[in-house]
């Protein structure tokens, strides 16, 4: 692994809130640069370490260590995984849900509009849904749907006209084409947000990044035992929204649920009153740091 992969995120904050037991069974769903991973490892003696990532460019970060186990599959599959290496319960899971500086620097990958490339997207290489395929194929109502609510865009509407007007001259299939033809549409000092909504929205929609998340958070309440943790790093408010519904109010969508008896029933209790942020240290070494917000929280 090289530092230029991916710098890992608030590393000390992350992995201290797991309390590694040297022996226990811990779980990183998001490999990426393996820096979460080495920090994790280094903690463990006759522990062992189960580490997903579907992205086939992490195997060249995969460190040879038998405390490790890698799974190169998308962490939707965290139970059957478990289940699959014997192990029913585990004492900490992280998840740094970030895509890792590598995507975003590597042009042919499409996941930055800094770079020309193809409209790819795709965190699992094999996937068959692109960008292009759905910049060039969804309906209008698809396109403002996945616009307002994975980019929160106010003017998805004026977006998506915009975009099925262009296709109907021609298919819209690097990173270029589509930031020039949509670039024009807000005033400059905000277009890097604008197009980074955008971006969002479509990469997002390629990786169904919240259904999966939904699904981990739903399972991760499975696979943990009492009193083991649970490490989440979040980059924009969809995905913290759905962190800190589970962890504070027990359901994903933020619904109160409650036993026969009218008790609010909670799966986890935080670590910690506040949600932590990078320092200013941090996002002066690492600017893709800025976003990050970090819940901790212990299965009850």
């Amino acid at each position: 692994m090289t530092e230029e992969y991916h710098i890992p995120v608030l590393l000390e904050d992350s992995v201290g809130g797991l309390n590694i037991d040297p022996t226990g069974i811990y779980v990183d769903v998001t490999y990426g640069g393996g820096g979460h991973s080495r920090k994790i490892i280094d903690q463990l003696t006759t522990g062992k370490l189960i580490a997903f990532d579907q992205d086939v460019d992490a195997l060249e970060n995969v460190i040879e260590d038998d405390r490790l186990i890698f799974v190169q599959h998308n962490f939707k599959y965290l139970k059957n995984f478990l289940e699959y290496y014997g192990f029913e319960k585990v004492d900490g899971i992280l998840a740094d849900l970030g895509v890792s500086s590598h995507d975003f620097d590597v042009a042919e990958r499409g996941f930055s509009f800094r770079f020309d490339g193809d409209l790819d997207m795709r965190m699992n290489q094999t996937g068959a849904l692109t960008a292009a395929k759905i910049v060039n194929e969804y309906s209008e109502v698809e396109l403002v749907r996945i616009l307002k609510m994975y980019g929160e865009l106010k003017n998805a509407r004026k977006v998506a006209s915009v975009i099925l007007a262009a296709r109907a001259e021609g298919a819209i299939s690097t990173t270029n084409a589509l930031r020039d033809l949509l670039e024009p549409m807000v005033p400059q000092k905000v277009s890097n947000k604008f197009l980074a909504q955008v971006f969002q929205a479509l990469r997002i929609e390629v990786n169904k990044e919240l259904d999966v998340l939904v699904d981990f958070m739903n399972d991760s309440c499975d696979v943990l035992r009492p009193g083991g943790r649970l490490v989440v790093i979040s980059y924009h408010s969809l995905e913290d929204r759905i962190v800190k519904n589970m962890i504070q109010k027990g359901s994903v969508r933020g619904d109160v649920e409650k036993d026969f008896y009218g008790n609010v029933s909670v799966k986890f209790k935080s670590v910690g009153k506040k949600v932590i942020v990078p320092t200013d240290e941090e996002i002066k070494r690492n600017s893709r740091a800025r976003s990050a917000k970090l819940r901790i929280a212990e299965k009850v």
